[in-house]
């Protein structure tokens, strides 16, 4: 195989947060293998604040609005950029019919889509579905036809997040953050990316934490707060933010704070990689357990349920196993 310098590689991964989060380490790979290629990072408009936050990330394109495009002018636009090498981290047969389209030189997907044997040439042998490692590190794949073939642990790739641009936080929510207690996060829902743990555990878990030494704050969107508003105890100490912060300000919220427990979900993700406490609440079954799934970061705290929930069910974890969890970590820091 011939010796590939790109000189600006498109990074396309158009699904959720997590997803686009454990994909951020690529832009770090390629920015240390090729230092003066350009780096574009395509993804969903509403993911846009976290892709903004990766230093090595050079440029954001918003898949929502090309597609707003007719399909000869999304194939002439994409021509204009001079991209020479575009990676379906995320594969969508659209868009990989598009980069061929345009004739991009270089155009890498997983050998595993029946389309990409048309629409790439280059195509790694590998599978997600059964596989041990980490889907940060089965990503990593994807730079195979580029020379990178290097085992990266999680510790390695979350090196690689250059997470380091994250917006500041506004004074109104910057003043509602403890100075003098732990900040602590509890994220409830999960938007169905998730078995979930259940409102009603969360809600012991915030009277549970002892209200001398912790503010906690309940976070989701409006539509999730349907769910638990009315069960959030009546304390002093307890918040409801549920609603009242767009993604830019949950992203700044969560770097200010000390904790965030969640079932496997983005928030989960963002605060692994602000490295705050990342308390991750798991199922232990193929493709969803914590081995695939859990945040990168240096503070993540994994627990697992005792058994096999039924998909309606909540996981199994006690209560006190979390409190623990964050008492613990937040006495070490």
């Amino acid at each position: 195989m011939a010796k590939i310098n790109p000189k600006k590689i498109v990074i396309s991964r158009t699904d959720s947060i997590g997803d686009v989060v454990l994909t951020l380490p690529l832009a770090g790979i390629l920015k240390k293998k090729f230092p003066e290629a350009q780096i574009v990072f395509l993804g969903n408009t509403y993911t846009k604040p976290i892709i903004q936050c990766s230093e090595h990330v050079d440029e954001v394109w918003e898949w929502a609005i090309l597609n707003e495009l007719s399909y000869d002018k999304q194939v002439s636009w994409l021509k204009e950029q001079e991209v020479d090498t575009f990676i379906h981290v995320f594969p969508r047969k659209e868009i990989a019919r598009l980069a061929k389209r345009a004739g991009i030189q270089h155009r890498i997907g997983t050998s595993h889509r029946v389309y990409n044997l048309l629409s790439c040439n280059h195509r790694p042998n590998f599978t997600r579905k059964n596989s041990d490692l980490h889907e940060s590190q089965l990503n990593v794949k994807l730079l195979v036809p580029l020379g990178i073939t290097n085992d990266y642990s999680l510790a390695d790739l979350t090196d690689f997040l250059g997470f380091n641009k994250i917006p500041e936080l506004g004074s109104d929510l910057a003043n509602r953050l403890s100075s003098t207690k732990k900040n602590v996060i509890l994220h409830p829902k999960s938007q169905g990316s998730a078995v979930e743990w259940g409102v009603d555990n969360f809600m012991k878990l915030a009277v549970q934490l002892d209200s001398n030494n912790h503010e906690v704050f309940i976070t989701g969107t409006e539509k999730e707060a349907e769910f638990f508003r009315s069960k959030i105890p009546n304390q002093p100490n307890i918040h409801d933010l549920s609603g009242k912060m767009n993604l830019d300000e949950l992203i700044a919220f969560i770097s200010k704070s000390d904790s965030l427990v969640a079932a496997s979900t983005g928030p989960l993700h963002i605060a692994g990689i602000c490295n705050i406490q990342a308390v991750g609440l798991f199922e232990e079954r193929r493709p969803i357990h914590s081995g695939r799934w859990q945040p990168l970061g240096i503070q993540v705290d994994i627990l697992k349920s005792e058994k096999k929930s039924e998909e309606t069910q909540p996981l199994k974890i006690d209560v006190r196993l979390v409190e623990k969890a964050i008492t613990n970590r937040l006495k070490k820091n």
